[in-house]
């Protein structure tokens, strides 16, 4: 028989406890779910962006009427629970009905505290904890000339502050504390917090100490300090803390101190009660951050099914965006005997780092500014290591252990499964990969699936470059309206402001283009890069190092951080000589994979990055050469056998795919471009899906253009129809020049298309046969400059030699004593 489960309340903890009980056992209990508020459960850390208007309410819902009608709970929204009968197990709602339970789950949450000042209970005098407080000011926002204070420089001050002035409120934070946010940051870093919001127009005024609340006509007035100040407000938000929810568990006879006392299990003093979030104390624990209410929330359902778990409370790094400034801190950072400091400033990009160090061993850190390498310190704090024979370098961060900067995608390709993605969540790697691996392959789906980034959304980029990692070049990270946050500019402004400014290094467009970074990021470099390579050829000297990890060492990553190598294959022909040198470079370098791609060629799988030169060299003697399988530009050209050998040929498929292969290997491009050519209607080489496809028929060869066979599946469109080999590759070099020089970095053909539209593709190039030709011509012009086998040049040369040399191994205990 179903037992009963009545749940007390509908936040995010509760809310995601019940979500595991649901998938674990779905038939297992018959669910009543009780809320004091008149709706759901809804993301209330996403608040903030509802109230500075960038998202709206219904954006943060988690579940919706048609989830729980779904999953079969009962809703009970807008009403309180009463009283609890533990002998009879009943619960009362105020409505007067009486409900029986087999088990009972608290999730009451917390209270908003409120300062006892005289005038707290005047009408405007609010928290910011729910909707109604977040429409409270929103509301203020239309009202000229609308003042607030708020009480509190914590996160949830500072987010109350900064959304009022993004209303146009005229806002004044008032912080006891000498610094803000003094939990989680140090003085120095609080200052350049408190530096950027009076820079965005918020007044703050730490070690203030609040008076008294002045009112008129019963709603507030002012607020006034201890010194005799004065502060008019039409509002005034107190965002001092909160304290556990636990008067209906008093009531109960339930055990409780700061909070509802519970086991490892979850239960409470009642063995048929439950406790979820933050009304709950563990181990003398009281919790107000995400990830252990997940934690809690994932055992209590295990509890709830009869299984066995335990809830640890683990040690967690607070990673933070602050009205836009980037906030990290970790462990202890509170001053000490014995204990020494390694502080980094950088003011021109307002970045300040402090690690806190005792003995040999990272304690503590705080990060303002730059927060991306928090995750690698906050391992360090988190697994005790040994930092002495790094110490040096330390505060660089995990890209100068060793020498050498290490690529963003390199560095999370080495990561364990272990390792923390989304702090809020509580997801590791491990979870992130085995969502993706089964079937979420895009951000809103890892976040569904996984959880990872559904919360603050904090590490959306660190679960882009796994999905990057993971999926290859199936993926392309998602672009905004900017190029990225270090300019106000899109992809094409900056495309056309380059060319037309004639700026020709990365130094120059960065400059006139008003960079708010001294040096961009790993999201506008890689693209600034393509767009000098594109629009100047024979002036601009490509930077590598804007280059992600494949095509900085032209091999493609894998999980594993070994790397595959792809020798080109012209039309996917090959010979004897050929298949004997990947035999023998395979056997050479013990190599564990060799595996036929869907190209038309060979992929040697598991090659360690150190040997990449060495069997480049020996299929180079073979008369082999980079397949560029990593590259965003020309990969392959696939083909059938056509005249050749089949019955059913019209044309030489094979002849023309290898000339269009050699016109166009090397270019580089917005992203991959693949190509195929084949030789009949009966598309054996899939020309109708690829982004430049050629059909022969009797008459001559089509053109198709944009199509898809990845995440998108589109079928290829006309562009045209002619009847030599010489036009089919003048118009093929045509068009693969337009989208290079028109395309958004890292848009595929078919999404330039939908933006640009196939008939503008067709103007500029089948209706206009001097335009077509220039285009052509571009294109021929840039590949004497991009022919050049980069295999050959790292094999025999040398170039970038230091990509290639191994990491020293800081493990050996032999090296670390001579």
């Amino acid at each position: 028989m179903t037992q009963k489960l009545i749940i007390i309340g509908a936040g995010m903890a509760s809310g995601r406890a019940l979500e595991h009980l649901v998938e674990q056992a779905p038939d297992a209990y018959d669910v009543t779910l009780f809320n004091a508020e008149p709706r759901g459960n809804y993301n209330r850390i996403m608040l903030s962006p509802v109230l500075s208007g960038d998202k709206t309410f219904d954006e943060i819902v988690t579940h919706t009427a048609e989830w729980y009608e779904e999953n079969g709970v009962t809703c009970r929204f807008g009403e309180h629970i009463v009283s609890i009968d533990r002998a009879n197990k009943t619960v009362t709602a105020d409505n007067g009905d009486v409900l029986p339970y087999d088990k009972l789950m608290f999730g009451t949450g917390s209270n908003p505290f409120i300062i006892p000042l005289p005038g707290h209970d005047l009408e405007g005098v609010i928290a910011y904890r729910d909707l109604e407080d977040t429409n409270r000011m929103v509301a203020l926002g239309d009202k000229p000339g609308a003042r607030a204070v708020v009480i509190g420089g914590g996160l949830l001050g500072l987010e109350a502050a900064a959304g009022l002035k993004n209303r146009g409120v005229d806002v004044t934070v008032v912080h006891i504390m000498g610094h803000l946010m003094e939990r989680q940051l140090d003085e120095a870093a609080g200052y350049l917090l408190r530096k950027a919001l009076v820079d965005k127009g918020i007044t703050v005024m730490c070690s203030a100490n609040s008076k008294e609340i002045v009112g008129e006509d019963g709603h507030v007035k002012a607020l006034m300090l201890d010194d005799g100040t004065e502060l008019p407000c039409d509002l005034l938000v107190m965002a001092v803390g909160i304290r556990p929810n636990v008067a209906l568990a008093k009531a109960a006879d339930l055990t409780t101190d700061k909070g509802i006392l519970v086991n490892d299990q979850m239960v409470t003093s009642d063995e048929n009660i439950v406790a979820v979030g933050e009304c709950v104390e563990h181990a003398g624990a009281i919790f107000g951050l995400v990830a252990p209410l997940y934690d809690q929330a994932k055992v209590v359902a295990k509890t709830l099914i009869g299984e066995a778990a335990t809830f640890v409370n683990k040690e967690v790094a607070t990673k933070l965006k602050v009205t836009g400034c980037d906030l990290f801190s970790a462990g202890d950072f509170a001053e000490g005997e014995g204990r020494e400091d390694i502080v980094f400033r950088d003011p021109a990009r307002g970045v300040y780092k402090r690690l806190v160090l005792e003995g040999n061993k990272l304690v503590g850190a705080v990060m303002y500014g730059d927060t991306a390498d928090g995750n690698w310190f906050f391992g360090l704090i988190k697994d005790g290591e040994d930092i002495s024979e790094m110490r040096d370098t330390l505060i660089f961060g995990p890209a100068f252990q060793g020498g050498s900067p290490v690529d963003p995608m390199a560095a999370v390709a080495a990561l364990p499964a272990d390792a923390e993605i989304c702090g809020c969540n509580g997801v590791c790697k491990g979870d992130v990969v085995a969502a993706i691996e089964g079937g979420a392959h895009t951000l809103d789906a890892v976040k569904a699936t996984s959880k990872a980034a559904s919360s603050c959304g904090g590490c959306s980029g660190l679960v882009e470059q796994l999905l990057s990692v993971t999926l290859g070049d199936d993926f392309a990270m998602p672009t905004k309206e900017t190029v990225c946050k270090c300019s106000d500019l899109s992809h094409d402004e900056v495309r056309k402001l380059i060319v037309a400014g004639e700026m020709k290094s990365m130094p120059q467009a960065m400059q006139e283009l008003n960079w708010s970074t001294p040096d961009g990021c790993h999201v506008c470099r890689p693209a600034l890069n393509y767009y000098l390579v594109c629009s100047w050829p024979d002036e601009y000297a490509d930077d590598g190092k804007s280059r992600f990890i494949n095509e900085r060492v032209h091999a493609n990553i894998q999980k594993d951080g070994t790397y595959s190598v792809v020798p080109r294959m012209l039309g996917g022909i090959t010979t004897p000589d050929e298949l004997r040198a990947i035999a023998d470079a395979a056997d050479k370098y013990d190599i564990p994979t060799v595996k036929v791609t869907g190209g038309q060629r060979i992929d040697l799988l598991g090659v360690k990055k150190e040997d990449l030169p060495a069997i480049w060299y020996d299929l180079g003697e073979a008369g082999m050469m980079s397949g560029q399988a990593y590259a965003k530009g020309l990969r392959t050209v696939k083909t059938c056998v056509g005249t050749d050998h089949c019955r059913f040929g019209t044309q030489d498929s094979t002849g023309l795919g290898i000339k269009i292969e050699e016109a166009m290997w090397g270019a580089w491009s917005p992203h991959k471009f693949k190509l195929a050519v084949t030789g009949c209607p009966r598309n054996c080489a899939e020309a109708t899906c690829k982004d430049l496809g050629i059909i022969c028929v009797d008459s001559g060869y089509q053109i198709l253009v944009g199509g898809a066979a990845g995440l998108d599946l589109l079928e290829a469109q006309l562009l045209a129809q002619v009847a030599t080999e010489e036009e089919a590759i003048e118009y093929s070099c045509a068009f693969y020049q337009l989208y290079r020089e028109g395309a958004q970095y890292l848009h595929r053909p078919y999404k330039w298309i939908k933006k640009v539209g196939l008939d503008w593709v067709k103007e500029q190039i089948v209706e206009d046969a001097e335009n077509r030709k220039a285009l052509a011509d571009r294109f021929h012009f840039s590949q004497k400059f991009f022919q050049v086998d980069p295999w050959a040049e790292r094999a025999r040369k040398g170039v970038d030699s230091h990509e290639f040399k191994p990491l020293a191994d800081l493990t050996d205990q032999r090296m670390a004593a001579e």
